[in-house]
């Protein structure tokens, strides 16, 4: 808070240069900005497309929404396009060329070109006019094209100074872009504004339209060397399929694998069959005797040669049957067959069995039956084994073929998606190619109404500015200032005790004798005396030897005048007060009072205590001859002087040289337990100064602290 005390202080100081200062700049810059021309500025607005939902082509847009930082990133593209130097260049060019061809240019022309001749105007029109149509921009490094840049810079057409002027942003959050241009005629602005738009337009439709050309073109060879490679597979895969019969692998395996289940569940039936018929067959044959049986023997063998022929059709047709895969329609031939079989054996049976098997008749026409039955099962189970064997070995030759077929129809399926994606790709492209560009102008700019005056802005301004810097000028002065303003500051720099401070008097001659006698006092000089009270208030606590040192770091910081206020003061509690004046450089004191005795004399026993006459306040001279106490008299002897002198004064105060001179002054400090340091405000503690300060608090309590004296006014209301 005291920094802020002091630097509020030192503003109030310069109050005077904190108020004259804007004033000049306010007046300086009133009369700079009178004269400058009005502003008019012209918008124009262009519809992108990129997020009007209205202007999207449903079959060429994402499903996913466009993420909000590629459509920021897409319009900054477009306005740092806009600002591109080609495009900028374009206007340009139209501009010089307005202002060279019209009859009322947007602006006076400069002296460069009125200097020009009419057949200089005519070849600089043409040379524009081709740059122009030819969208080329000025080469630099050609002298003759630098002068055309010298003619665009000399009526403020080039793209520096456009660009200076020209605003393209985005509005919000919106699909447009606005484009404003200020300048000092409304028709200039509107013109810029008009022709940067449509050059931005036309230049964007050409670069969208040539790279999708380009695109289109690629994509379009890219189809068609996809296509080839994808006929080479499938005419590939399909030689390869014809050439090993395997036209439909899956389709051939799976009927292959179905018919030999089939045939591994018949030959399952057909031995289950056999099983049943064989043991159906002992059956029959234990109910015979052997007798019996040689008979029946003798009389099937008969019948077995008369149905031979029908046992032969019936395994033909069996045969059909087992080859087409149990086809059905063989059955019915097969179930016809077997009744004829049937009633073969009951004829024959009837004709060649007779006695003694009469009784056993059933019997025979059962065993004729299972002898057939058994005998067509095990040729059809011989015949439906090899049928498998041969189904098996079919399907192991497709096995090899399928690795081969699925790796060919993978190779079909990879180049045909590569050939689908890059055709729709294709196909994309050469729609978007068709379509118009969705860059639109929206809003031509017209002429514009002056824009608000910032003449008084700027007058304003500049008092602000310039009150702002010299607050800043005075704070940067405050910052790296490092005096001593109060006592605080005091304490802290030196690391010791203040005792007190005096305020500064602005008398050209102080008469201390008023100040300690009279009452009517100016405000000053009573408080310059109170402060010496108070100092002489804590020194009285300090104080037990009746000795005070008062010294100083340099010369003049008032240590004479504040050991003669001391001394009046103490005077004035009825005390009898001795002041020596031991500054034999410079005896100030000597010289203002011409005191009857002197140090020396008193020192060296001329003269003794019958010297002072009895005076409340009495003082001891020197003939400042630039010497030193110990000079003067040996240690035992001043002591003994001293010693006699607090015999007859109650307060001695002993006036120094300054610690400049250490040697004169620090003598002194062997007769006295009690020293102050005066310090003058406003004044630095440097590094020099630094070190006096360090001895004084090197002497412990024998130093009893300083006195700040000459505070300016300004320091002291916050104190």
């Amino acid at each position: 808070m005291e920094e802020l005390a002091i630097f509020s202080r030192l503003i109030k100081k310069h109050k005077y240069t904190l108020i004259i200062i804007p004033i000049f700049t306010i007046i300086i810059t009133f009369f700079l900005v009178r004269n400058l021309p009005d502003s008019y500025i012209s918008q124009a607005q262009i519809s992108t497309g990129i997020v009007d939902e209205t202007q999207q082509t449903t079959f060429l847009t994402n499903s996913d929404s466009q993420k909000a930082n590629q459509v920021t990133q897409e319009f900054s593209n477009l306005i740092e396009i806009m600002k591109m130097k080609k495009i900028l260049d374009q206007v340009s060019y139209l501009l010089i060329i307005h202002d060279l061809t019209a009859e009322k240019p947007f602006r006076e022309l400069s002296s460069t070109i009125s200097k020009l001749s009419a057949g200089e105007r005519k070849t600089i029109i043409e040379t524009f006019k081709t740059k122009y149509a030819k969208t080329e921009g000025l080469n630099l490094w050609d002298k003759k094209q630098i002068e055309l840049y010298d003619l665009l810079r000399s009526m403020n057409y080039d793209t520096d100074e456009l660009k200076g002027k020209l605003r393209v942003y985005r509005q919000g959050d919106s699909d447009f872009i606005n484009i404003e241009f200020d300048s000092e005629s409304p028709e200039l602005s509107a013109f810029v504004v008009n022709n940067l738009s449509q050059e931005f337009i036309n230049y964007y439709t050409q670069l969208v339209k040539a790279n999708q050309k380009n695109a289109t073109t690629f994509l379009g060879k890219l189809v068609q060397e996809k296509k080839e490679a994808m006929d080479k597979k499938i005419d590939s895969l399909r030689s390869y399929k014809i050439r090993n019969r395997v036209l439909n692998l899956q389709e051939q395996s799976s009927q292959l694998y179905a018919q030999i289940l089939v045939y591994t569940d018949r030959i399952q039936q057909v031995k289950e069959g056999i099983a049943s018929k064989s043991g159906a067959l002992n059956e029959i044959d234990r109910k015979f005797s052997p007798k019996e049986r040689s008979y029946l023997e003798s009389t099937l063998t008969k019948v077995n040669q008369g149905i031979i022929g029908t046992k032969q059709d019936l395994k033909a047709l069996h045969d059909l049957y087992i080859e087409s895969g149990f086809d059905p329609k063989y059955q019915e031939s097969i179930d016809s067959l077997k009744g004829i079989l049937s009633g073969q054996i009951n004829r024959y049976t009837d004709q060649y069995i007779y006695n003694p098997l009469v009784s056993k008749q059933e019997l025979i026409q059962q065993k004729l039956n299972l002898d057939i039955q058994l005998d067509m099962s095990r040729y059809s189970l011989g015949l439906i084994e090899r049928q498998l064997d041969y189904l098996n070995e079919q399907f192991d030759k497709l096995v090899p073929h399928e690795a081969v077929v699925q790796s060919m129809e993978r190779d079909v399926d990879v180049t045909s998606r590569e050939y689908l994606d890059i055709l729709q790709k294709f196909n994309q492209s050469n729609m978007e190619y068709g379509l118009s560009i969705k860059l639109k102008l929206v809003q031509t700019a017209m002429p514009g109404l002056a824009q608000p005056s910032k003449k008084m802005l700027l007058v304003i301004l500049s008092g602000i500015i310039s009150f702002v810097f010299c607050v800043f000028v005075i704070f940067v002065l405050y910052y790296i200032d490092n005096s001593v303003k109060s006592p605080k500051i005091l304490a802290n720099k030196t690391e010791s005790e203040v005792l007190g401070y005096v305020n500064a008097l602005n008398n050209s001659v102080i008469d201390l004798k008023e100040i300690w006698t009279r009452s009517n006092l100016n405000p000053e000089e009573t408080e310059f005396r109170n402060h010496i009270r108070s100092i002489r208030f804590e020194l009285d606590k300090e104080v037990k030897d009746k000795t005070i040192v008062i010294t100083s770091v340099n010369r003049s910081e008032g240590k004479t005048l504040l050991a003669l206020n001391l001394a009046f003061a103490w005077n004035m509690t009825n005390k009898k007060v001795l002041l020596i004046d031991s500054n034999f450089s410079h005896g100030d004191i000597t010289e203002k009072i011409k005191p009857a005795a002197y140090l020396e004399d008193y020192l060296t026993g001329k003269v003794g205590n019958e010297v002072f006459k009895g005076q409340p306040l009495e003082v001891l001279g020197n003939y400042g001859d630039d010497t030193s106490l110990l000079e003067i008299a040996a240690e035992n002897q001043i002591k003994q002087k001293i010693e006699a002198l607090k015999g007859v004064f109650d307060i001695i105060i002993i006036e120094t040289v300054e610690l400049t001179k250490l040697n004169q002054a620090t003598e002194w400090l062997l007769f006295s337990s009690n020293v102050i340091g005066v310090f003058e405000a406003d004044r630095n503690i440097s590094e020099a100064k630094k070190q006096y300060t360090d001895y004084l608090n090197g002497l412990g309590t024998q130093f009893k602290g300083w006195v700040l004296n000459k505070l300016p006014k300004e320091y002291i209301s916050k104190v």
